[in-house]
């Protein structure tokens, strides 16, 4: 049976500013590059099933999030389906490529390096409430 319509829709990304978070200047944040290369790793094991998502909620704002638990579930199925257990994921940060688009923004792409594949995560980082938050999150 499939699903209604309105429940086919992607989260509205709600802001932190809406919130009462106060956004943050780049030189009251501290340095990002250990959260990015941490942050692309969760993501891998969350996927592969070793993370539980609400691990990593505390660094993600709501659509990367819930995008984030869409494609575990979608994940732990299909290990389900062929009947693999879930296990650690084998990866190695190769190198990570940021820039600063606007004060208090980073964007970056991690690659990471695996036994199989090699994969590239994108990363939005925006400075909100003196910490650093992921507003967009891709795995390619």
């Amino acid at each position: 049976m499939p699903l209604p319509s309105s429940s086919r829709r992607r989260p509205r990304r709600v802001s932190p500013e809406i919130l009462g978070a106060p956004r943050t200047r780049s030189d009251q944040l501290p340095d990002p590059e250990p959260l990015i290369a941490t942050l692309a790793g969760g993501v891998l094991e969350v996927i592969a099933g070793a993370r539980d998502v609400d691990q990593l909620a505390r660094w993600l704002d709501v659509a990367p999030y819930h995008a984030l638990v869409t494609r575990a579930g979608l994940a732990a199925r299909a290990r389900s389906a062929e009947g693999r257990p879930a296990k650690q994921p084998v990866y190695r940060v190769a190198s990570v490529h940021r820039s600063q688009p606007a004060d208090g923004v980073v964007e970056a792409t991690v690659i990471v390096e695996m036994p199989a594949r090699t994969r590239a995560i994108a990363i939005r980082l925006e400075g909100y409430d003196a910490r650093w938050r992921a507003t967009s999150l891709a795995v390619l």
